[in-house]
């Protein structure tokens, strides 16, 4: 049965430029470099843990989920100048709502184990509701928060991450499920095994194939093992975890429980160890230079567990014609200061407004930025 909950929401004006933080101190854009010709500013502030992004059909409303903030949150764009100037609460006291995506005007949430369903919210914000569309993916915290979106088959993408670092589990766990939320009786169906944890995925704008990020596990030294950027054209497949890493690095205490590993599929693009790749999108735009297109964003939340901190970064991939990756490039940096390890942000989502500019979230400093092309 479907049940529904009203909640209370509140609006209020945000300065969206001022670049002063209520939560986190002093946000450093004089520090960021990005390629001749990008510009970056913040486009939204005091936005709390800010992380997965999702957009309404003509972006003139952005929402945003948090994982520590139990809230979810609406950007609107009321006056068509480019910039939010509402904000709206629409849930609070939510477990680790993380994903949100947007399809036929309804906004859908991802909790750890549910799926929420705010219909027709662009009519709604100032006074949502939301229905419980399904409640039986695991509960467990650990990799519990999820990234969500709808693929080119109708379908909601929904991972489950490895409930460990390192593990052997149950089949629904380390892995990328899809659902039909209009169904009947919702059944998950296994759409790529062997994911540790994946917080960010798109669909390739030409051939229609899924493209994920995965962290790789923990406590293995510094330099192994790589995360990963994984390509999947098909249902069915198998990314080694636990029993491989970065296509190579057989896992030491799970290695010898699995198969060779050829029986894996190897990553797209090694993205360096322990750099917890995030959110990622295909670029579409007509804003950035031509040699953009059909790159991939990537937004690095940064290590946690390395000696020396690597990560705190957008990149860009470049593939080829043939959906090869070509080579990774550094985009957007300066939240980390290498030679003292202080850090003032972690990226980590990536979403592409109609007019071809780039918004990043940042829940560290609790807000998000809009990189646009200015030469």
């Amino acid at each position: 049965m479907i049940r529904y909950f009203t909640l209370l929401s509140f609006l209020f004006i945000s300065a969206a430029c001022s670049g002063q933080n209520k939560n986190s101190g002093f946000i450093q854009l004089e520090t960021l470099k990005l390629p001749a010709g990008f510009e970056i500013e913040v486009w939204a502030e005091d936005i709390p843990d800010a992380r997965s992004l999702a957009m309404n059909s003509d972006g003139s409303v952005i929402f945003v989920g948090n994982r520590q903030g139990k809230n979810v949150y609406a950007l609107q764009d009321s006056n068509g100048d480019g910039k939010p100037d509402k904000k709206f609460t629409l849930a609070s006291g939510l477990r680790m709502p993380n994903g949100v995506a947007f399809k036929d005007g309804d906004l859908y949430v991802a909790e750890v184990s549910r799926i929420l369903r705010f219909k027709n919210i662009e009519a709604n914000l100032s006074d949502p509701s939301f229905e419980v569309v399904f409640d039986q993916y695991p509960d467990k915290a650990h990799h519990g928060w999820k990234f969500i979106a709808f693929g080119p088959d109708g379908k909601l993408y929904v991972p489950v991450g490895a409930p460990c670092n390192i593990c052997e589990s149950e089949e629904i766990f380390a892995s990328i499920t899809r659902i039909d939320v209009n169904a009947n009786i919702i059944q998950p169906e296994i759409f790529a095994h062997g994911v540790r944890n994946t917080v960010g995925f798109h669909w390739h704008p030409e051939s229609g194939d899924l493209w994920f990020t995965d962290n790789g596990r923990d406590m293995m030294g510094d330099d192994i093992p790589d995360c990963e950027l994984n390509h999947a054209p098909e249902k069915g497949l198998h990314f080694g975890y636990p029993y491989w890493h970065a296509g190579d690095v057989k896992d030491p205490e799970f290695g010898n429980k699995g198969k060779s590993k050829e029986a894996y599929v190897a990553p797209a693009a090694k993205l360096g160890p322990h750099t917890a790749p995030l959110g990622m999108r295909f670029y579409t735009g007509n804003q950035f230079p031509e040699k953009y297109n059909h790159n991939i964003f990537i937004a690095k939340h940064g290590s946690w567990n390395r000696s020396k901190k690597i990560g705190y970064e957008v990149t860009n991939v470049i593939l080829d014609e043939n959906q090869k990756v070509i080579r990774e490039e550094v985009f957007a940096e300066g939240w980390l200061n290498h030679d003292t390890q202080e850090v003032w942000g972690r990226p980590v989502d990536v979403l592409q407004l109609p007019d071809g500019s780039l918004l990043v979230s940042d829940d560290m400093a609790n807000c998000i930025y809009r990189i646009s092309y200015k030469n």
